[in-house]
């Protein structure tokens, strides 16, 4: 089961690449098995360029601590933990520098759901964290940063905004699986620059009808979707 896991979450790291959303060391992705109590994640500041599964870390869902592995777990391992915990239905978690969403993230500004395109995976605003305080910053950082997302989801259901800007950080997206997670990755990153291409036209261009946004959302999520084949 954890052979296959960390083949997925290698393959989901490369997946980054080939869509344009990391560079260089940036960026990371990872998965957890909930029955084993394991998260496989990207080894830290390891290149893309001839990534492994083997490369892959397991670390303790409950301690953070490395499972096996011969590699230190990615520096952001602390907040894919935090979202894990608080969100039992999230199984694959995803952090990129992709320019667009970074852009919105450094601006510390909503994405604002424009059109249909938007409500189709998102059902409102993409949200943006508070600024992290200074403390919060210079202890246990990368923890804290995954409590600021949960403390903005406190109101929220994470798989009807499956993704998240970090204020003047970058963006976080998710899943109920792995490959999900880096599906909404990449369309956080669309939105994103679709929302900057749109009030470049019209910067006085307001959000889309209400009805509009849940008619979409709903076509395609919950017990009233009837997008796609059974």
């Amino acid at each position: 089961m954890l052979r296959e896991l960390r083949r997925r979450v290698c393959e989901a790291n490369l997946e980054l690449v080939r869509a344009g959303l990391v560079i260089q060391t940036f960026g990371n992705v990872s998965a957890v098995d909930r029955d084993s109590g394991v998260v496989v994640i990207k080894p830290s500041g390891v290149p893309y360029a001839g990534m492994k599964p083997s490369h892959m870390v397991e670390v303790s869902l409950a301690t953070g601590e490395v499972k096996s592995g011969g590699l230190r777990p990615s520096s952001d391992t602390a907040t894919h933990l935090e979202l894990y915990r608080a969100w039992p239905e999230v199984g694959g978690v995803v952090h990129t520098h992709s320019l667009h969403a970074t852009a919105w993230a450094q601006a510390v500004c909503e994405i604002p759901p424009l059109g249909t395109t938007h409500a189709d995976t998102f059902g409102g605003n993409v949200p943006c964290t508070r600024r992290m305080r200074p403390k919060e910053i210079r202890e246990a950082y990368e923890a804290n940063t995954g409590k600021v997302i949960v403390e903005r989801f406190r109101a929220l259901a994470p798989l009807e905004r499956p993704g998240v800007l970090v204020a003047s950080h970058g963006p976080f997206a998710w899943g109920a699986t792995v490959e999900e997670a880096v599906h909404h990755a990449e369309i956080l990153e669309f939105l994103a620059r679709l929302a900057t291409e749109t009030m470049a036209v019209d910067p006085k261009i307001r959000p889309m009808q209400g009805v509009l946004l849940e008619k979409h959302f709903s076509r395609k999520h919950g017990p009233s979707a009837y997008y796609g084949q059974r």
